[in-house]
């Protein structure tokens, strides 16, 4: 659509703040009220907003995409999302480790122990590891405290992990970012710790670059916004 307003301002409301166009609020695509949890995070969407130039492109506009579907998607049954999230932990990326060659596997050692540890020591998370290609099971008081971690969330906090956790297959890398361990781009190279030592050994294809741009972009915006969520 075309851009049909003038003015974008951020308004204080009860229980939160919104956006207004040309004093209209801005709603959800389900029509639900965009009520936001802070400041920060209302003026960053409507900096969104008011970036539109001629084409309002919902592409361009990250952290209005994630405030709907935690308005519309998450909000209405969050220990429901959390589910499938927190199921990450089973399989998760940091606890498959590759045999050779002898680079590779100090790349991953150097990435993910430090990150175990904390989950370890920090959240009481017991990680056990694998070198096969065997699906791996994690013991069930883990992934039941990482299912209580995740559903215990505000539905802001937890749609800001959903990309983090399913573009790097890791729930502790999710949770490290949460608490503050590691910022964005330390979750994204740990998350792609394989691909990057590849591309560092053999180089990379146009497509490839790409593809891992686009996925740095919504890894880094879905930070972004967790932490304009204070």
């Amino acid at each position: 659509m075309k851009r049909f307003y003038k003015d974008v301002t951020v308004t204080a409301e009860a229980g939160g703040f919104g956006v207004a166009l040309d004093s209209r609020p801005v709603r959800t695509p389900l029509r639900r009220a965009l009520l936001l949890p802070t400041r920060a995070l209302a003026e960053a969407i409507a900096a969104e907003w008011e970036a539109q130039q001629g084409d309002v492109r919902p592409s361009s506009m990250p952290l209005t995409g994630l405030a709907n579907a935690a308005i519309d998607r998450v909000a209405p049954d969050v220990a429901g999302f959390a589910e499938p999230l927190a199921a990450y932990v089973e399989g998760d990326a940091l606890a498959y480790r590759a045999t050779d060659p002898p680079s590779l596997v100090a790349a991953e050692r150097a990435a993910w122990d430090p990150l175990l540890a904390w989950a370890r020591d920090g959240l009481g998370l017991e990680m056990t590891l694998s070198t096969g290609v065997t699906p791996l099971r994690q013991g069930r008081a883990t992934v039941a405290r990482v299912r209580g971690m995740l559903a215990a969330l505000d539905a802001f906090r937890l749609v800001a992990l959903d990309p983090v956790i399913r573009i790097g297959g890791s729930a502790i890398v999710g949770l490290a970012l949460l608490h503050g361990r590691i910022g964005a781009e330390e979750a994204f190279a740990a998350t792609h710790v394989e691909e990057l030592w590849q591309a560092s050994q053999w180089g990379d294809d146009a497509l490839a670059v790409a593809a891992r741009a686009d996925r740095r972009q919504a890894m880094l915006a879905a930070a972004r916004f967790l932490a304009l969520c204070g």
